[in-house]
């Protein structure tokens, strides 16, 4: 991955009285990486740059720009008809690989903004 993706490799905790922050390892970051890189960059039905596009929220097609927006504003309210005409143009699985993408490109986008405002506590 070398630089690819923002490992999120320790979680800075402050401490509100002293201002000392207590660094704590991310167990988690391996398999987060790992599936990053994976569902990125792994083999699918759909293109790696699709899939990147999705994850990024940039250079986005404009077919898929909606879905995409959609995913990361209001992932609840994605509904059959928002597929329904994509699917002249997609396959199941390139659509599913795409959702993905964009489901974990907003998560970490989450967590990233989570960490900051922990950090600037």
């Amino acid at each position: 991955m070398d630089g690819e993706f923002r490992a999120i490799e320790q979680i800075a905790w402050p401490r509100a009285a002293s201002q000392i922050v207590r660094v704590t390892p991310d167990p988690h970051v391996v398999l987060r990486n790992k599936v990053l890189e994976t569902v990125l960059t792994g083999p699918g039905k759909s293109d790696e740059s699709a899939r990147r596009a999705a994850f990024d929220r940039t250079q986005v097609p404009a077919d898929l720009k909606a879905l995409i927006d959609k995913i990361e504003q209001h992932a609840y309210q994605v509904r059959d008809e928002d597929l329904t005409r994509l699917q002249a143009k997609y396959s199941d699985d390139q659509l599913f690989e795409i959702i993905v993408a964009a489901a974990l490109g907003a998560s970490e986008r989450r967590l990233l903004a989570g960490l900051e405002a922990l950090a600037d506590g």
